[in-house]
């Protein structure tokens, strides 16, 4: 606990240039100067984003118990490892210039590269863009619902999105509601009332955009609401459901593991039963965690990415690994040639007023779709560098930048004539 005159604030490790923001001012009222101006989502409090000390922080005005509440829930989070903003701080017992009290603040940091999903389209939602937000949603309130966590207000404007090799990555924004049942977990109710929120709550916000104009011919929010629900069904089932199978193929044992490797998640056990004539199998998982290639990724190369980002850089890495007959040597020295060789001079040609747009290891994907493509158009195999160079004009040079993304005062975003920001940018090859 530190504080500063009549000032509270409570935080893991206090920044001191928190102490030079307006507390003194109602949020409403903190002047321009001190905002960024960046994308932001729906939320029923005030949000301000601001600069600090390099790096952007978001201030929610609301109650001191529903603050500090939230701020204990995302630190519980966060050792969890579940993706969700990271909690900077409580300020409470503010006052204005004339003793009058002021709500209490928390205090998150900005999440880079992230976007609200408003700011995911320029113009109109399309319809695989919907699709990928919700998928990302549903694999998000799965993960929350296998440590315990009922959120009690899915929503889309409750999430923030990153870009992840061609699909999104969902991370929790908001858990004033939230509920952490880590012993026993939740029960079925639990799990069916927080699919029912998501599914009102995805309808109401797409039916929003849709009375706005901004979705697409094609995009129907009640059908891409229904399908969080199926989505969620088939990963849950898949995660932590019952497999019957003849004693004689046990091979699906391994299938099975494989399975949820590839959905990204690590296995921390099988419960395993036979019946009494040993004709059958019966496998249940346990889950422990999601994030299997980031993991890997990271031990074998240090490259901090999103699941599927890791995935495509493994795959690229194992490719580099054959191409030079590598396979029976060290897999950590091939990676750290890798590494040196292959990523990083990727990452190094990228021009510094580019280096914002999108996040490195998304660079990279979007860099071996593109040689990809051009190989294809060209007929023959596009060198890395060449294809380097036409990724950054092409593509890269075009894109607004998803670091510190500045959005006009209409709230859209102009782009150059006949790019849409979310297109799949394969058709612009």
């Amino acid at each position: 606990m530190a504080i500063s005159g009549s000032l509270n604030i409570t935080a893991a490790m206090v920044d001191p240039a928190l102490l030079d923001l307006p507390w003194d001012l109602p949020l409403e009222d903190w002047p321009e100067d001190s905002i960024a101006a960046l994308p932001k989502g729906i939320s029923r409090h005030l949000v301000r984003f601001v600069n600090l000390s390099g790096y952007v922080i978001a201030i929610k005005e609301t109650s001191e118990d529903l603050a500090r509440r939230e701020y204990e829930m995302l630190r519980t989070l966060q050792r969890m490892d579940v993706p969700c903003v990271d909690p900077v701080a409580v300020i409470s017992n503010r006052t204005d210039e004339n003793g009058q009290p002021l709500e209490a603040v928390l205090v998150t940091r900005h999440l880079k590269f992230s976007l609200p999903y408003r700011a995911l389209f320029s113009q109109a939602l399309r319809p695989d863009t919907a699709t990928r937000l919700v998928d990302a949603l549903a694999l998000l309130l799965v993960r929350l619902h296998i440590i315990g966590f009922f959120w009690g207000d899915v929503s889309l404007s409750n999430t923030l999105f990153r870009r992840d090799a061609g699909s999104f990555a969902a991370y929790l924004v908001d858990a004033e509601t939230g509920k952490l049942y880590p012993g026993g977990g939740l029960s079925n109710g639990q799990r069916e009332n927080d699919l029912e929120i998501a599914r009102v709550n995805i309808a109401g916000e797409l039916m929003d955009l849709e009375a706005g104009g901004r979705v697409e011919e094609g995009v129907d929010p009640l059908e891409v609401s229904e399908r969080i629900v199926a989505q969620y069904r088939t990963l849950w089932k898949e995660l932590t459901g019952w497999e019957v199978f003849p004693g004689g193929e046990r091979w699906r044992i391994s299938q099975r593991v494989d399975r949820l490797n590839d959905l990204g998640f690590d296995i921390d056990e099988l419960a395993i039963k036979t019946d009494e004539t040993g004709t059958q199998v019966r496998i249940q998982p346990k889950v422990v965690d999601a994030g299997h290639h980031s993991r890997r990724l990271l031990r074998l190369t240090g490259i901090d990415a999103q699941e599927n980002q890791a995935r495509r850089l493994l795959n690229d890495l194992d490719s580099y690994r054959a191409t030079f007959g590598r396979e029976g040597q060290d897999e950590e020295a091939i990676a750290h040639e890798w590494v040196a060789q292959v990523f990083e001079p990727v990452v190094r040609a990228i021009p510094r007023d580019l280096k914002g747009k999108l996040e490195p290891a998304e660079v990279f994907h979007q860099l071996l779709e593109h040689r990809w493509f051009m190989s294809q158009k060209q007929s023959r195999d596009v060198p890395l560098a060449e294809a380097v160079a036409a990724y950054i004009d092409d593509i890269l040079r075009h894109r607004r930048d998803e670091a510190t993304m500045i959005t006009p005062p209409t709230g859209l975003i102009t782009l150059p004539m006949g790019a849409d920001e979310d297109d799949d940018w394969r058709s612009k090859v």
